[in-house]
């Protein structure tokens, strides 16, 4: 039976590291504080913008978020990027993503001043990621999943690692992280996607795979081999008339299938999840050390 990796409990250990930092910050007259944008009434945004407020809160970090309905002007949201990027007290920015159709997303992305981007998506943090620099803040998610294999001692160099979904919020960062020469990288990466032939033969080569498509149960029993580690990054509402709720949470993975051979995996809820926020928190006390001259 394989190993739970409590994300949930590691998380935890994280924002108790954070708290700390922003005590010292504070003894130093430095208070960290997060600007939150977010556009719109997406309940799944507002929810999320909530939950790291209340974080931001717990860790001593100073937040804000600034509210637009879902029809202001594109322009607005740019101005008040522009806004935030030129205040000293604002250490990080971060525009809640998705935005309305009517908003280029990649054009507000653009605007955020690198040094205040604190969710990593900045293509200035982006390409410093791709060559291998370490001064750029990378997204929250792969710097989560980086962090479950390090507090869970779980050996990555030389390992063939598949991660199945390409996106530039998680796929494309954490194979890059993962390529990375030194302690808990240099390893033999795979990306995998919708267009992939043999996908279930590709899967199955691998020592470690992180699911992040986005549908459920994707990643079933007969795709992985006896004793790989799995992080599964999804986390999608499926129908469940049992729930009060009407729904429950489900992974990438087939969880129940692939728990009786994989040597360790993540739960959903509980796995990735909680460490996308404590990573957010974590990237924000790096941005007011820096850009106070604290580091």
């Amino acid at each position: 039976m394989a190993r739970i990796i409590n994300g949930k409990e590691i998380a935890a250990e994280i924002r108790a590291e954070v708290a700390s930092d922003a005590v010292l910050l504070k003894n130093d007259g430095i208070v960290p504080h997060l600007s939150v944008i977010l556009v719109g009434e997406n309940p799944a945004s507002q929810v999320y913008v909530k939950s790291k407020t209340k974080a931001c809160q717990e860790a001593g970090i100073s937040s804000e978020t600034i509210l637009y309905p879902k029809d202001c002007a594109e322009e607005t949201v740019l101005n008040k990027v522009r806004e935030l990027n030129s205040f000293p007290n604002v250490h990080g920015i971060l525009v809640q993503l998705p935005l309305p159709n009517h908003i280029d997303e990649q054009k507000v992305i653009e605007t955020i001043n690198p040094d205040k981007d604190i969710d990593g998506f900045h293509p200035v943090n982006m390409g410093k990621l791709a060559s291998g620099m370490t001064d750029g803040y990378v997204s929250c998610t792969p710097a989560g999943i980086i962090e479950l294999f390090i507090r869970s001692g779980i050996t990555i160099e030389g390992k063939r690692v598949v991660i199945v979904g390409r996106s530039n919020i998680v796929g494309k960062p954490v194979g890059l992280l993962l390529l990375r020469k030194g302690p808990f990288a240099d390893a033999t990466v795979t990306f995998c996607h919708s267009r992939t032939k043999d996908l279930t033969g590709i899967v199955k080569q691998a020592d470690i795979i992180i699911a992040a498509v986005g549908r459920p149960h994707t990643i079933t029993k007969d795709m992985v081999r006896k004793g790989a580690v799995i992080i599964d990054v999804g986390m999608n509402r499926i129908e469940d008339n049992s729930r009060k709720r009407g729904y429950r949470l489900a992974g990438d993975v087939d969880f129940a299938e692939v728990e009786s051979i994989a040597s360790a995996i993540t739960p959903v809820p509980g796995g990735v999840g909680p460490m996308t926020i404590a990573m957010l928190l974590k990237n924000t006390i790096t941005a007011a050390t820096r850009l106070t001259g604290k580091e």
